[in-house]
Formats: structure tokens, sequence, C-alpha cells
């Protein structure tokens, strides 16, 4: 099963977790099962439309997902995706 990355900040609401397995044939799926196991992180990663919010970025390996298919890339039982919220400063 692919496995997702947790950065710092959000593994507060995912017990202290760094890595999650995820169950699903897609980021979109992969996505949808963390928030299904961790509820607390839907409203750091969705609007309140269900859309992915804009800051939050996903990687497959060093590749954004929006430079390959975006939510439908397909996801291998091995692989490895890494959550990468944008952080803004003043």
């Amino acid at each position: 099963m692919p496995i997702l990355r947790i950065p710092t900040p959000l593994r507060s609401y995912t017990a202290g977790e760094s890595e999650v397995v995820v169950q699903g044939r897609n980021v979109a799926e992969a996505i949808h099962d963390l928030v299904a196991q961790y509820p607390a992180l839907q409203p750091h990663l969705f609007n309140s439309e269900g859309a992915l919010r804009p800051f939050v970025n996903l990687f497959l390996g060093k590749v954004n997902v929006n430079d390959l298919q975006g939510l439908e890339t397909p996801l291998g039982a091995e692989e490895r995706l890494l959550l990468v919220p944008s952080i803004a400063g003043g």
C-alpha cells in the first residue's frame, strides 16, 4: 500500500505519525483515505467545498503531482507520497 509522509506541522493531527499507510489507486483516493483515518486533518487540507486547498502540495518522489496527472495520478503499492503545505511568513 502507498505511504503518505506527513510534515512536522501536521503530525499533531496524526497522533505524531510521520508516515501513514493509505489505500488508494490514485492520489485523490489516498488523500481521502488519510482524512478518513485522521478526520482532524480535513480542515487543514480541504476547503469548505471539499477541494484540496491551494497551498497543499503533493509530491510523488520529487515530482509535484500537478506536473503529472494531478489528483488522478496513479499510485502503485510501493509508492511514497509526500505532503508539503506551503508556509508563509512575514
